[in-house]
């Protein structure tokens, strides 16, 4: 039995920092949503967990030791013998914003709980494995708070055409969290879940500014999204990576066309939000 899971890139349409614990944990209020594109995982019946890799981000990541599949992989109570084969095909950017570590936990999560026939792991073990870990599991669009334990539902009127766009830049998120010069800002503004472009068009990722400053491509890439008149764009979670909403696939399909042209050096991914 060979068994496959898309882990799929996490879009944070909104992202505002609302406060710090005394453990230096950030207090996060965040809409999240996710793409239909994503890396790809595959779990095969073996003796002993073994994790390869390839992919066109696959370069340079390590499939022994602290890889966050294999800690998934250490989460669950299984009996001796009882291992799996994974394989995993590297489609997102590493440290890009868009939670390719904790989508590729939760989807090697919820493939092993179906490989070895095993509940899922406890919300709390869940978590340790990365704040994003619990909502990827979730799989669906959700308000995120606290420090990424406190999830709610939502349900968002429609899927949209999305480009993703990254300039190939690699940004290490506690260096963003530690450049914030304001870490008690406004929450997210209560809103309607239909007409939710606009409202989230009123919010912000407020770790957008500081990621700019440590990598300055990045107001490159939101300015070139917006000459191409998308629906709403912005960084996601630290960055590097951005997106577009559109509300046609052509739409979308255009201004990748035309990103891809003048910036040939950035991954420029089209997909669609999920809802």
């Amino acid at each position: 039995m060979i068994i496959k899971r898309v882990a799929r890139a996490k879009i944070n349409l909104c992202l505002h920092v609302i406060g710090q614990r005394s453990d230096g944990y950030h207090l996060l209020d965040s809409v999240v949503a996710f793409a239909e594109y994503g890396d790809v995982l595959t779990f095969a019946p073996s003796e002993s967990v073994t994790l390869s890799i390839n992919g066109p981000f696959g370069d340079g990541l390590s499939g022994t030791g602290d890889n966050l599949i294999l800690q998934a992989a250490r989460c669950f109570d299984r009996k001796n013998g009882q291992g799996a084969a994974i394989h995993l095909e590297k489609n997102l950017p590493v440290a890009s914003g868009i939670g390719g570590g904790s989508a590729d936990a939760a989807a090697a999560l919820v493939g092993l709980s179906e490989l070895w026939e095993l509940p899922l792991p406890d919300p709390e073990k869940q978590l340790a494995l990365g704040a994003d870990v619990p909502i990827c599991v979730a799989g669906q669009p959700l308000r995120m708070r606290g420090i990424g334990e406190v999830i709610e539902p939502l349900e968002l009127d429609q899927d949209h055409p999305m480009v993703l766009v990254n300039p190939n830049v690699s940004v290490a998120t506690p260096k963003i969290f530690k450049a914030l010069n304001n870490k008690d800002n406004p929450a997210v503004i209560d809103g309607p879940q239909t007409g939710w472009i606009d409202w989230l068009a009123k919010q912000r990722n407020d770790l957008q500014a500081p990621a700019i400053a440590h990598s300055p491509v990045i107001a490159n890439v939101l300015q070139a999204l917006k000459q191409t008149a998308p629906m709403l764009s912005r960084m996601s979670g630290s960055g590097a990576t951005c997106f577009g909403l559109y509300q046609t696939d052509n739409a979308a399909q255009e201004a990748a066309l035309r990103l891809s042209a003048r910036h040939p050096d950035w991954w420029i991914q089209t997909t669609r939000l999920t809802t």
